[in-house]
């Protein structure tokens, strides 16, 4: 069952696209929302939204940049990696589609609504969160000092070669245990990238990059080799555009 949440301050634009999902051959949790705070209060975690990108009660932040949809989704971004849903922009301006890039937006959808386009799009992200839920199934065995441990491939944000060892950086905690970068490279080959002899990072916590270091959402900065960067580059945008924009 995927859980959906549909975001619109329109009720029949939130009810069209209930019915549209009711049509796919797939079993879903559906949750609408008709404003940004009932979104953020309902505190509920949610694999597929669709955000209409307009979507404002004319509040804002304490920066006063107003909360509508573009704000949500940034919003969004800003909680932990491995809890991120698949967003599909909802917008009646063609114009507004390129800001869906900012946000890693999965795809837009153009008020009115076609519901073959729509098909197509469900479907796609269906299979993107299918292939999310393995991988978060994947574990890294180590043996870290006298005991094995299990670490979720989805919470390690980098492997890091230092002294012989292979240091895990990880949402649970930093863990050395002796291993050759290249197995790790091979066995995490996909969602892994190696930017440099001494870095092996995942390429869903890579926060933004230039041409001298990688910035992952923990904050660490590490730097990419030059003879790495173009095949990084390559990875990284292939990754976050996989099915997508």
């Amino acid at each position: 069952m995927i859980q959906i949440a549909i975001c619109d301050d329109e009720a029949n634009i939130r009810a069209y696209l209930v019915s549209l999902v009711k049509e796919q051959d797939i079993e879903c949790e559906i949750a609408e929302y008709a404003s940004v705070e009932k979104y953020l209060s309902a505190d509920r975690k949610h694999e597929l939204i669709f955000l209409d990108i307009e979507m404002a009660d004319g509040s804002a932040d304490g920066s006063g940049a107003i909360k509508n949809g573009m704000w949500l989704a940034r919003e969004i971004r800003r909680m932990k990696k491995a809890n991120q849903p698949v967003i599909i922009f909802v917008t009646g301006h063609r114009e507004y589609a390129a800001d869906a890039f900012g946000v890693d937006a999965f795809q837009y959808l153009l008020k009115p609504i076609d519901t073959k386009r729509f098909a197509d799009v469900f479907q796609r992200a269906a299979r993107r969160i299918s292939k999310e839920r393995e991988r978060k199934k994947k574990k890294l065995v180590i043996q870290h000092g006298s005991t094995g441990k299990a670490i979720p491939v989805s919470h390690i944000y980098y492997v890091e070669s230092q002294n012989h060892k292979a240091v895990i950086h990880a949402e649970e905690g930093t863990f050395g245990y002796y291993a050759k970068m290249e197995e790790l490279e091979k066995e995490l080959a996909g969602t892994f990238y190696r930017i440099h002899r001494g870095y092996l990072v995942n390429l869903s916590y890579v926060d933004g990059y230039n041409k001298q270091e990688a910035v992952m959402m923990n904050g660490d900065k590490l730097l990419i080799s030059k003879y790495k960067y173009a095949g990084f580059v390559r990875a990284y945008l292939d990754y976050i555009a996989e099915d997508g924009l």
